[in-house]
């Protein structure tokens, strides 16, 4: 379940061609310095992307409000130039890549259930005294 705090943590996949992935890589090393400018803008932090075999891509960031995140780097000319330029290296996809990259469900975070755990013993603490 993904945490009750303002923070969103958004986790998606993405499959990147085979035959482009060392081309990918290369256009990451580094990204456009006014796209990170943008991402950053956006609202999103702690942003990564993970490659795995095969070509899946396992994309991870928070945000404070997602809608607000995605609603800006829709507008964003910067962003729009670089997702046309990113878009051929995905498989199966319709649409931008950072509006159509299918998100995963979060089951697990170690934080949140770490506090939720506390939050309990100190509850039962406080009831038995």
């Amino acid at each position: 379940m993904t945490s009750a705090t303002a923070t969103k943590r958004v986790c998606f996949q993405l499959m990147v061609r085979p035959e482009l992935l060392d081309e990918y890589i290369a256009r990451h090393t580094p990204v456009w310095p006014d796209m990170l400018a943008e991402i950053a803008a956006s609202g999103r932090r702690n942003y990564s992307l993970f490659l795995g075999g095969g070509g899946r891509l396992i994309g991870y960031y928070e945000t404070d409000d997602d809608e607000a995140a995605q609603a800006y780097l829709a507008s964003s000319e910067v962003a729009a130039r670089w997702e046309a330029e990113m878009g051929r290296f995905f498989i199966g996809l319709e649409g931008r890549p950072d509006q159509a990259a299918t998100p995963l469900t979060e089951v697990f975070n170690l934080h949140d259930q770490l506090t939720a755990a506390q939050a309990e013993a100190s509850d039962n603490e406080s009831t038995a005294s």
